[in-house]
């Protein structure tokens, strides 16, 4: 049996593949669409050993099944011939539609297997180089120790915890709140207007978490704190590098047009708004209004420049 079977060879899953060989597991990557030689095109830098094994087709059964896609491709791929094995989902994200979190999607179609996610602030070109990083693993008590085991390091510290909704909201949010940061920046409105956006948005998010029954000191941790500050102040981020497009007044089309890879923010902004109902979420209604034209980023931030003020 194969220690860990990753799905999912983009960035993130080759990335993840590279820290499982570097934490001595035995590790296969399942390629969707084969690449010439050991080199990843998503981590040209960073050419895969030998020991991992590359496949088209997936093994029976694994270990751990670590399942690194794009949320709205998540159904699909638990609907197919996946091995069995407990899930360990690297997803981010709302189902469009459902707005059904990664676990919730996954207790909905396989009820009886033991899943947890695997969420942080981590970028994958950074994971593969095995510089310095922290992530959280929530869900299955006993699975977040067995995946500590096969992907943990030195480098690349997992921590436990007991509140996967709160955890996996911080994930789905962040992408959102950083459209909205690269927007700000973009359209020139100076780093001040950038914090106090990423502040209450993590005030919102807080709103968001503790009316699902999370827990507050989650959305101050690494899945949400952590994961918000490197996605609305790093430039290798999808979704802030399209806030800035949309900032500097590129339209919507052009700008994911000129996106290498998902960006996941863009569904997610709507799902997470129906989900939130009756929550107060004016940073990412904004978002929300501006990608579906419904307002320009003008109006979005008279409208939250105009709230009235109150105690913090």
């Amino acid at each position: 049996m194969n220690d860990v079977v990753i799905l999912g060879a983009g960035a993130w899953g080759t990335a993840l593949a590279l820290q499982a060989h570097r934490a001595g597991a035995r590790t296969t990557l399942v390629l969707r669409t084969p690449f010439e030689g050991r080199n990843n095109p998503r981590l040209p830098a960073h050419p895969l050993p030998g020991a991992i094994t590359l496949t088209p087709v997936c093994p029976p059964e694994a270990a751990l099944v670590v399942v690194a896609i794009p949320m709205q491709s998540l159904r699909a791929a638990l609907l197919s011939n996946i091995p069995r094995g407990p899930l360990l989902l690297c997803v981010k994200g709302l189902e469009t539609g459902t707005g059904l979190l990664p676990l919730e999607l996954a207790a909905l179609l396989h009820p009886a297997r033991p899943a947890a996610i695997l969420t942080g602030p981590n970028f994958a070109h950074e994971i593969a180089a095995g510089l310095p990083a922290a992530a959280v693993l929530a869900g299955d008590a006993p699975l977040r120790a067995q995946a500590a085991e096969r992907l943990g390091s030195a480098a690349f510290r997992l921590y436990g915890n007991e509140d996967p909704v709160g955890a996996q909201l911080g994930g789905a949010a962040k992408n959102v709140i950083a459209i909205a940061a690269g927007a700000v920046m973009g359209a020139g409105l100076g780093e001040n207007a950038r914090a106090a956006l990423i502040t209450r948005s993590l005030a919102e998010l807080s709103r968001l978490v503790v009316a699902e029954g999370g827990r507050a000191e989650t959305v101050a941790g690494l899945s949400g704190l952590g994961d918000l500050l490197l996605t609305c102040t790093g430039a290798a981020s999808r979704n802030y590098r399209l806030g800035l497009a949309l900032g500097r007044g590129q339209p919507l089309p052009e700008a994911l047009a000129a996106s290498a890879g998902v960006v996941e923010g863009v569904t997610t902004a709507p799902a997470l708004l129906a989900r939130a109902g009756a929550v107060d979420m004016p940073v990412c209604a904004a978002v929300a209004g501006l990608l579906a034209g419904h307002t320009t980023l003008g109006q979005a931030m008279a409208a939250l420049l105009s709230r009235p003020t109150r105690d913090e």
